[in-house]
């Protein structure tokens, strides 16, 4: 898929809305009502199955019935607006439903339904951390984009989130780069536009969702396990997929993120919206899957318990010949 140099957006509006403050927040707003705390606010955020986790390439399990997932309408210019909001705890684009034919899509993959894209959001740090929620191999990295999609069996997103199949994201991690990625400075820069929680902005764009992603053919390498969303009421009907290649953004851009958007108050002084991230949460002896392409590290038990009887017999075999 050719690289676009750059995204082009035509402004729409962007108007100011009052958002009622939550109960929950993060520690870098005030750790009293913070990720610890969630579980007591909503029973779901205590649950056996949650979000985010770190994807251990030694303990991962292929499975080979993971191929390519088939992205359908990721390549083409959506024909209604899009919207750029701050929702008072992450910046979020909500993509307008068009027409069944002009949806975007997710299928195959080992995903037994089709699932349609409902709105992607980013989580990040600060100017001396690292902000991703998913971690590999114990790595924290620079920001992660999430993309959500519902089941279409279902008509609403609160009848989904009660599936054990009702929701898909793809998960998306960010390294840091030389120089920017054009093909994100138009959302970069309208963070200005949405700096305070529940301004957002409506923008009639020309590009299409796979700009903002690795190139495609490089997303048969990924992650699969079921688990929550990251955010309460942290419900449980997730199929998660966290990809290997992920997307470079240059620091100065990350910095806009940092720097232009706050957090929703009730009152006082405005904070600056940081390290929106959950914690890693406890496996709880759930199975992360890899792709058939996805990448296992050598030092994986199964391979360490395959190998280990053929280099004893080796060494056996060795010892006998010299005697």
């Amino acid at each position: 898929m050719p690289q676009l140099l750059g995204i082009t957006f035509l402004t729409l509006s962007w108007v100011v809305h009052a958002e009622t403050t939550g109960l929950w927040c993060y520690d870098s707003q005030d750790p009293k009502c913070g990720p610890s705390h969630w579980k007591e606010m909503t029973s779901g955020c205590g649950g056996l199955n949650q979000s985010p986790i770190n994807i251990d390439r030694r303990k991962v399990r292929r499975d080979r019935s993971l191929d390519e997932i088939l992205f359908e309408g990721y390549d083409q210019a959506p024909p209604g607006r899009w919207r750029l909001t701050n929702n008072g705890v992450e910046v979020k684009m909500i993509l307008d439903g068009a027409s069944p034919v002009e949806q975007i899509n997710i299928t195959r993959g080992g995903l037994r339904d089709t699932y349609r894209a409902l709105q992607f959001h980013f989580h990040w740090g600060d100017l001396k951390r690292n902000g991703s929620e998913h971690h590999i191999d114990g790595k924290q990295y620079p920001m992660e984009l999430h993309i959500v999609h519902m089941n279409i069996k279902y008509k609403t997103t609160d009848e989904a989130k009660q599936q054990p199949n009702g929701l898909a994201v793809l998960s998306f991690l960010f390294k840091i780069a030389d120089t920017d990625n054009t093909n994100y400075n138009t959302i970069v820069g309208s963070l200005r536009n949405i700096s305070r929680a529940g301004e957002y902005v409506d923008l009639a764009s020309t590009f299409s969702l796979s700009n903002l992603l690795p190139n495609l053919a490089s997303l048969s390498k990924y992650y699969r396990y079921k688990g929550s969303l990251t955010t309460p009421n942290c419900d449980e009907g997730v199929i998660w997929t966290v990809f290997e290649e992920q997307i470079p953004i240059s620091r100065s851009q990350l910095n806009i993120f940092v720097d232009t958007t706050y957090f929703r108050i009730a009152a006082g002084t405005p904070q600056k919206m940081i390290n929106n991230f959950r914690p890693l949460q406890h496996l709880n002896g759930r199975i992360v899957y890899a792709s058939r392409d996805a990448t296992i590290n050598c030092g994986s038990p199964l391979v360490a318990n395959l190998l280990l009887p053929l280099l004893l017999s080796s060494l056996i075999g060795q010892f006998s010949g010299s005697s």
